[in-house]
């Protein structure tokens, strides 16, 4: 008795195969294209930015470390590295949680506001031009569509879930 095609993994289809790795081609590019911008013109990779950013944009300046982690998708060791090289630049102090003893908060200076405020429009003309300038209106409705669906899947709710800021 051959029980092998039960077993058999799902092989991607051509058609399959060729969107997988275009998505992984474009993405690697894309990702690579803004750290360049951003070093080049910050002399920060991408991922700081980002922590920049959504500092910029939570209540007084400031998530609690645990929070911005999940935000930025990333684990507590690589978020604490990150905080670490921002605060040697000045542009992140770290506060204790006073009603945590454990916890912590990264809040955005004003020198790190005044270095995202000069680094953002070089930034968004970089992505514009990656990414929104190539896509017809329909085509960038359907690809936020589109990344919000798989981003949706790949976040499980379940408190056991193995994600990255609970690493």
């Amino acid at each position: 008795m051959n029980t092998a095609s039960a077993e058999e993994p799902r092989w991607l289809t051509d058609e399959e195969q060729r969107i997988w790795r275009a998505y992984m081609h474009a993405t690697t590019l894309l990702e690579d294209h803004l750290d360049r911008q951003l070093q080049r013109d910050a002399g920060m990779p991408h991922i700081y930015y980002g922590l920049l950013v959504q500092l910029a944009e939570a209540p007084r300046r400031r998530l609690r470390m645990t929070e911005l982690a999940m935000n930025a998708k990333i684990t507590r060791s690589r978020l604490s590295h990150a905080i670490a090289r921002l605060e040697k630049n000045g542009w992140v102090r770290r506060e204790d949680c006073p009603s945590d003893k454990r916890g912590q908060f990264a809040v955005l200076t004003e020198e790190g506001h005044e270095v995202l405020g000069r680094t953002a429009p070089g930034h968004v003309a970089a992505v514009r031009q990656a990414l929104f300038d190539r896509l017809t209106a329909e085509q960038q409705k359907a690809f936020g569509e589109a990344m919000r669906v798989i981003a949706e899947g790949l976040q499980p709710k379940d408190a056991g879930a193995d994600l990255p800021w609970l690493r």
